[in-house]
């Protein structure tokens, strides 16, 4: 890809990634860590954005969308992710599904919620037990190449893939 500019958020880079790969279907559990990101999507006409009241429901309908011919990505937190196991093991990975998530760490570098926290230790243990391919980003450096092979190996894979935004990319602690 390489079309970045040296002053662009890691924000900004995902929108021009997701844009580029033609993923168009944007879902969200409303998340601090993830709002300038969500502004950035819902003030771009490109998009389709949903906002539904549970995870569950984001990952339905970016599978039913993907059924459809349409590619899109669900956004959430740590806490989300543990909500949606069951819908990926009964729907995404066995189907086939390239479902997209992006997911906000918590859980970590001066969590103050036990439950974040025991998630947190819990989601790449749960990734891996179901063959869903993940990365953590650290560095803004990273985020392109990063964001730009998960989306095509998604979907030239037929496998659902799971961006981990760290704490230390958002500079977000809990």
């Amino acid at each position: 890809m390489s079309g970045e500019t040296t002053n662009e958020t890691w924000e900004e880079i995902v929108v021009r990634v997701l844009k580029a790969n033609e993923v168009s279907l944007v879902t969200y559990v409303p998340d601090n860590v993830l709002s300038r990101l969500i502004r950035l999507i819902e003030a771009d006409p490109f998009f389709t954005v949903v906002a539904p009241a549970r995870e569950e429901e984001a990952v339905a309908i970016v599978t039913g969308a993907y059924m459809a011919g349409k590619r899109g990505i669900a956004l959430m937190q740590t806490s989300g992710f543990a909500t949606i196991v069951n819908a990926l093991a009964s729907l995404a990975c066995p189907f086939q599904i390239p479902l997209l998530l992006m997911i906000s760490e918590r859980g970590t570098l001066g969590e103050f919620q036990q439950g974040q926290a025991i998630v947190c230790r819990t989601m790449r243990p749960v990734l891996q037990s179901l063959g869903i391919e993940h990365f953590a980003i650290q560095e803004r450096a990273h985020v392109e190449f990063v964001v730009d092979g998960m989306v095509r190996q998604a979907f030239a894979t037929q496998a659902p893939a799971a961006l981990i935004l760290s704490p230390l990319l958002t500079k977000r602690a809990a």
